[in-house]
C-alpha cells in the first residue's frame, strides 16, 4: 500500500508501519497463547477475570469483523468457529493473521482519517481504532502474562515482538 501526501499533515508512521507494529503484537500474543498448558487455557483465572481463551477471543470477535470495517464499513463479520482446544485456537489465531495481511492493503488510505462508528459504537478516527485493537490486545495480554506468571511459568519477553 502506497502512502499518499496529504497537504499540511505531517506522518509519523506509514500504514505498512502501523501493520508491521500490529502484527508484531500478534506474534507475541501467540506466543503467549503457547506458554499456556491447554487446561489453564480454558479453565484458568484469578480474581474474577476471564480465562485466557475467552481473552484471546475477545481479541479475535474485534480483530475479525474490525479488519473488514477498517475497509468499508461493513463491521459485521462473524468469527464462525469457537475453539475447543489450544491447537484449534492457535489455528483460528494463524486464519485470522493471514486474514489481516490479505486485507489491510484493501484499506482505502483516506479511511484511517475517517471518523466512524465502529461496531456502532466507538466513534474515532479510523487510526485510532486500530490503536485501540492494539492497546486492547496488550491489555489482556499483560493479563495473561499475570496468569503465566501465577502459575510458574516464564512468559515471553515483552519486547522481543
Amino acid at each position: 500500500m502506497e502512502n499518499i501526501v496529504v497537504k499540511n499533515q505531517e506522518v509519523v508512521i506509514s500504514v505498512n508501519q502501523l501493520l508491521g507494529q500490529w502484527q508484531g503484537h500478534r506474534r507475541l500474543t501467540r506466543r503467549v497463547i503457547e506458554a499456556f498448558p491447554e487446561d489453564k487455557l480454558f479453565n484458568y483465572s484469578i480474581g474474577g477475570m476471564r480465562t485466557f481463551s475467552a481473552l484471546v477471543m475477545e481479541m479475535i470477535e474485534i480483530a475479525y469483523p474490525g479488519v473488514q470495517g477498517l475497509i468499508d464499513g461493513n463491521w459485521k463479520d462473524e468469527v464462525k468457529e469457537q475453539p475447543k482446544t489450544k491447537e484449534e485456537l492457535l489455528h483460528l489465531w494463524d486464519v485470522l493473521t493471514e486474514r489481516i495481511d490479505r486485507l489491510w492493503p484493501l484499506i482505502p488510505i483516506e479511511r484511517f482519517q475517517t471518523v466512524e462508528a465502529a461496531f456502532g459504537m466507538y466513534e474515532d478516527a479510523l487510526y485510532s481504532t486500530v490503536l485501540y485493537f492494539i492497546d486492547n490486545e496488550i491489555h489482556h495480554r499483560g493479563q495473561g502474562y499475570v496468569y503465566l506468571r501465577s502459575l510458574g511459568i516464564e512468559p515471553p519477553a515483552f519486547y522481543e515482538r
